[in-house]
């Protein structure tokens, strides 16, 4: 579906978190979407690059996966129990005997050949008080580097590993990820392939280093890419309440889990949409 920066939303009102990135979509149904809202979903997940559903008290399951497949396949995370009666549900649960450890900032599986569009995260259980999630405008914080950085990122490629966050948390030897998901190699800065823009594509949890540049030299350059995702003036800052689901572009930002509730209960339900293989585009 080609992007149209120009489609009237008038299923929602669009009410914007901050000024650069997030936008909560008031009056939204998604328990059963039409063909006209589907498009104005994404048209403005493409502006936004997240966006927020309130009071969806009535949604089920079921529900959240029809949704999530009217914007493409669903992927199956290694983290899924296999016995799970829906594989493309990634229950992420924590309490008293669990902190949350989704706290840095990071794009979802980029160790994939093919990393994810994007996800739907629905709220289930949630803590009376933090369990935040945060996102960052990597368009923005690729427009802001001087212009002759950016042209040294647009030669350069980035090795993502599964290893890096999956070894311990899958308690699996590297070795043995590997043989399944082997390292990815992903241009540091990539095009979108939808809106054309160009954006930074490292992430502290995955991007293992740069290709062809002293392990030294690539940790210091990462670090400071790493950093750009940090600044408040990038970010919208997302309270859950019960009904609450949040959709993000994973091409475009990322997000972080504020793991502040503990020992509290924080459990969500998220369901991903298969992407496809990033590039840079040196016409755009």
């Amino acid at each position: 579906m080609a992007y149209d920066a120009a489609t009237e939303f008038t299923r929602f009102e669009p009410h914007l978190l901050s000024p650069n990135i997030g936008a909560e979509l008031l009056g939204a149904d998604l328990t059963n979407p039409d063909d006209t809202l589907i498009k104005e979903v994404r048209a403005a997940l493409l502006k936004y690059q997240v966006v927020f559903f309130r009071d969806q008290h009535e949604l089920t399951r079921a529900q959240h996966l029809d949704f999530a497949r009217a914007f493409g396949d669903l992927e199956i995370h290694p983290a899924t129990p296999k016995n799970q009666p829906d594989p493309e549900v990634l229950r992420i649960a924590h309490g008293p005997n669990s902190r949350g450890i989704e706290n840095n900032w990071h794009s979802d599986v980029t160790w994939r050949e093919e990393p994810s569009l994007g996800s739907i995260l629905r709220a289930i259980e949630l803590p009376e008080i933090g369990g935040d999630t945060l996102f960052s405008n990597m368009v923005l914080a690729y427009e802001d580097l001087d212009e002759g950085l950016q042209n040294r990122l647009c030669e350069m490629t980035a090795v993502h590993d599964i290893a890096r966050v999956f070894a311990k948390r899958l308690n699996k030897d590297a070795s043995k990820l590997h043989e399944r998901f082997p390292p990815k190699e992903h241009p540091v800065i990539r095009t979108h392939p939808e809106t054309g823009k160009r954006l930074i594509y490292v992430n502290v949890a995955f991007t293992d280093y740069i290709k062809g540049m002293d392990r030294d030299e690539s940790d210091q350059l990462l670090k400071y890419l790493y950093h750009r995702a940090w600044l408040p003036e990038y970010q919208c800052r997302f309270r859950w309440a019960p009904g609450s689901l949040a959709f993000w572009d994973n091409r475009a930002c990322q997000h972080y889990a504020a793991s502040d509730y503990f020992p509290n209960v924080r459990i969500m339900e998220r369901v991903t949409i298969a992407g496809d293989k990033p590039y840079f585009d040196a016409s755009t």
